[in-house]
C-alpha cells in the first residue's frame, strides 16, 4: 500500500538551522522539500569530491578484474590524493594510446617511403641541397625540370612516389608531401616505449583495486553530506527564523511531534494539497516486495495519488512468465543459474529479493511447461507418450481465446479497483461501463479473430456499457455536458479498449515461436544420424538452438510480459508511474 504523507514544517532559531538538520536527520522520517535553490561554496566542493570518486570507482571497475579485487583491502588518509593519482594515470593512459594510434597510423602512412631521417634532411638543406617528397603522375615525371634529380620509390596506381633533390627549391608543379619529424626507427622505437608505460600504468591501476571498497564508502559518505548541506541551503529563512518543509509518514508524525518537543522546534503539519509534489513510499507483505526489483530495473514508481500495483503486477508478471518461456526445462536452466548466481553473490545482501524473484518466475515456467508437456520442446516428448496435464493448452484456438480471456480479466481488475475507490461516487458505474466494454471487446476478438459467434447478449452489454460510460464518466449537473463530454470519451476510448485485450495474443504468439524453435533444433539435432561426428554437430546445434532460446526468453518478458502490465493494465487503472520516491533525511 502507499503510505499516507503529512506534510510538515519544522521552525527553529536561524542560528540552530544546523543543529536542528542533525537531529532531523539522526530521526530519519523527513523527506525535504526545498524552499529556495540550494547553493554555495561547500555544496559544490562536495559535488566536485563525489564526481570524482565515481570516476575513480568507474576506472577500476573497467581496468580491474575480480582477481584484482581480492585483494587485500587498502586504507588511505587522503583520500583525494588517492583518488586523483588513478585518475590522473588513467588520463595518461588515454594520452598515451591517443598518441599511439597517431603513430601507428604515420608509420602505416611512411612505411612505403622508406625510413626518413628528418635530421639528415636538415642537415643536407644546410649545404644547399633540398630533399622533397612528392606524389606525381607516372607521366608527370619526364617533364619535370631537367636541373631536379628524381629518385622513384614506389609506384602504385599509376602514382609515383618519390623524392626530388635540387640545388634550389626550384617549383614542382605538384603537392609536395611533408615528411615526419621523427624517422620510421625512432617511430617504432617510440611506439614500443610507449606500449612499455601502457602496460606499467594499466598494473599500477590494477594495484590500487584494493582501494575500491574504501573509495565506494568514501563517495557515500561524501554523498550524506552533500545531502545535509542541500537541506540545509534549501532552508527558507525570514526574520531570524529558519523554517524546513517536507513529507513525513503518517506513522512517524508522533516521534516527529515528541523529538520537537524535547528541541523546541515549532511544528506544523497538514494534509498535502493537489499541488503538492508528495513522495510515494511503499509498505508491501515480503511475498509482493519481491515485484520490488523489476520496479527499480525499470526506474518507475506509481504516484503518491495512484494505486499502488505492485500485488497484481507480481502474480501477473508469473503468469505471463511461464506462457511465454512455456518450457519447463528452460525454467530448470533459470533455476540453476539463479542458484550459481546467489553462491557467487551469497555476501550481497540486498540482492536476496531478485534472487526470491527469479526463483518465482522460473517456477512459473516450469508449472506451464508441465501443463502443456513441454520440456525442451513438446514433440520429443508427445512421440513417447508423454500426456501433458492440460492438453487444451497446446490448441492453438484455445491458446488465443485463453489470452484474449486474460486480457479482458486484467484488464477488468483495473477498472474494478478504480470503480472500488470512487464508491459510493456515481461515477465508479462508469468503470462498471468499461468493464462491458472489455468483455464485448473478448467476445469480438473471439469472432473476428477465430470465427466464433457473437453472444445474443453482446449487443446489450456493448450497449449497457456504452450508456454508463456516457453518464457517469464526469456527472455533472447540466446533463447535457454530461453527455456531451462522456460521447468524446467514449468515442476515443472504445476502440483502443478493443486492441488492448487483442494485444494479449502476443503471450501465446511469442510462447508458440519459442516451441517451435525448441522443436526444430530436436529435429535438426536427431535427424543427422549416427556416428561421433553427427552425434557432435548434433549436440552442438541442440545447444546453440536452445540457448538461443534460453537468451531470448526473458527478453521476450521484458518486451511483452512487463508491457502489458506498465502500459495497457496501468492505463486502464490510471497509474501514470509518475511518482518520487520517499527518501527522508537520514543518517
Amino acid at each position: 500500500m502507499i503510505v499516507p504523507m503529512k506534510k510538515v514544517w519544522c521552525l527553529c532559531r536561524s542560528r540552530d538551522a544546523q543543529d536542528t538538520l542533525i537531529h532531523l536527520r539522526r530521526l530519519g522520517v523527513v523527506h525535504v522539500e526545498h524552499q529556495q535553490v540550494p547553493q554555495g561554496a561547500d555544496i559544490a566542493a562536495l559535488q566536485e569530491d563525489s564526481v570524482l570518486a565515481a570516476a575513480a570507482l568507474d576506472i577500476l571497475s573497467r581496468f580491474c578484474g575480480e582477481k584484482d579485487f581480492e585483494q587485500p583491502a587498502q586504507s588511505a588518509v587522503d583520500w583525494k590524493a588517492v583518488i586523483r593519482h588513478i585518475i590522473d594515470m588513467e588520463k595518461r593512459l588515454d594520452h598515451l594510446q591517443e598518441y599511439a594510434r597517431l603513430l601507428e597510423a604515420r608509420i602505416a602512412e611512411w612505411e612505403a617511403w622508406g625510413d626518413v631521417d628528418q635530421e639528415q634532411i636538415r642537415a643536407l638543406s644546410e649545404r644547399n641541397i633540398y630533399v622533397r617528397f612528392f606524389e606525381i603522375p607516372e607521366a608527370g615525371i619526364n617533364v619535370l625540370d631537367a636541373s631536379l634529380i628524381v629518385r622513384k620509390i614506389t609506384v602504385r596506381n599509376g602514382i609515383v612516389r618519390c623524392f626530388v633533390v635540387s640545388r634550389e627549391k626550384s617549383e614542382v608543379p605538384y603537392k609536395e608531401i611533408a615528411a615526419p619529424k621523427m624517422s620510421l626507427t625512432a617511430m617504432r622505437r617510440k611506439l614500443e616505449e610507449d606500449g612499455r608505460v601502457e602496460v606499467s600504468l594499466r598494473e599500477e591501476i590494477r594495484r590500487q583495486a584494493g582501494y575500491f571498497k574504501d573509495i565506494e564508502r568514501h563517495r557515500g559518505s561524501i554523498e550524506k553530506e552533500l545531502e545535509f548541506h542541500r537541506a540545509l541551503k534549501g532552508m527558507g529563512e525570514s526574520g531570524g527564523i529558519a523554517y524546513l518543509c517536507g513529507y513525513v509518514p503518517f506513522d512517524a508524525v508522533d516521534a516527529l511531534l515528541k523529538e520537537a518537543q524535547e528541541k523546541k522546534w515549532a511544528v506544523s503539519l497538514r494534509q498535502p494539497s493537489e499541488e503538492d509534489t508528495v513522495p510515494t513510499l511503499i509498505r508491501s507483505p515480503r511475498w509482493v516486495g519481491l515485484i520490488k526489483p523489476v520496479f527499480t530495473l525499470l526506474g518507475i514508481i506509481p504516484g503518491y495519488r495512484e494505486l499502488d500495483v505492485s500485488a497484481l503486477f507480481l502474480i501477473f508478471l508469473g503468469i505471463f512468465f511461464g506462457i511465454l518461456i512455456g518450457d519447463a526445462g528452460y525454467g530448470l536452466i533459470y533455476i540453476l543459474f539463479t542458484v550459481w548466481l546467489q553462491n557467487k553473490l551469497k555476501k550481497d545482501v540486498s540482492a536476496k529479493k531478485i534472487f526470491y524473484l527469479l526463483y518465482l518466475l522460473s517456477s512459473c515456467a516450469i508449472a506451464w511447461g508441465l501443463l502443456t508437456g513441454t520440456f525442451f520442446g513438446q514433440d520429443w516428448l508427445l512421440k513417447r507418450g508423454w500426456q501433458p496435464l492440460v492438453p487444451q493448452l497446446n490448441d492453438a484456438k484455445f491458446m488465443q481465446t485463453f489470452c484474449f480471456f486474460l486480457g479482458a480479466l486484467h484488464l477488468s481488475l483495473a477498472h474494478s479497483w478504480r470503480a472500488l475507490i470512487k464508491l459510493p461516487s456515481p461515477a465508479a458505474l462508469a468503470d462498471a461501463g468499461w468493464i462491458c466494454v472489455l468483455w464485448t471487446a473478448f467476445f469480438l476478438a473471439r469472432t473476428l479473430i477465430l470465427g466464433e459467434s457473437f453472444p445474443a447478449g453482446g449487443k446489450w452489454l456493448i450497449l449497457t456499457g456504452v450508456v454508463l460510460v456516457i453518464l457517469f464518466t464526469n456527472p455533472q449537473r447540466n446533463i447535457l455536458k454530461t453527455i456531451g463530454e462522456g460521447l468524446g470519451t467514449a468515442a476515443l476510448s472504445l476502440m483502443n479498449n478493443f486492441t488492448d485485450v487483442v494485444s494479449y495474443v502476443r503471450l501465446f504468439a511469442v510462447g508458440l515461436a519459442g516451441v517451435a524453435i525448441a522443436e526444430t533444433t530436436n529435429t535438426m539435432a536427431a535427424g543427422l544420424g549416427g556416428g561421433f561426428g553427427a552425434l557432435s554437430a548434433g549436440v552442438l546445434i541442440a545447444l546453440i538452438g536452445h540457448g538461443l532460446n534460453v537468451v531470448l526468453g526473458p527478453m521476450s518478458v521484458l518486451v511483452h510480459g512487463i508491457r502489458l502490465n506498465v502500459l495497457e493494465f496501468s492505463s486502464h487503472a490510471n497509474v501514470a508511474w509518475s511518482g518520487m520516491e520517499y527518501d527522508p533525511l537520514k543518517e
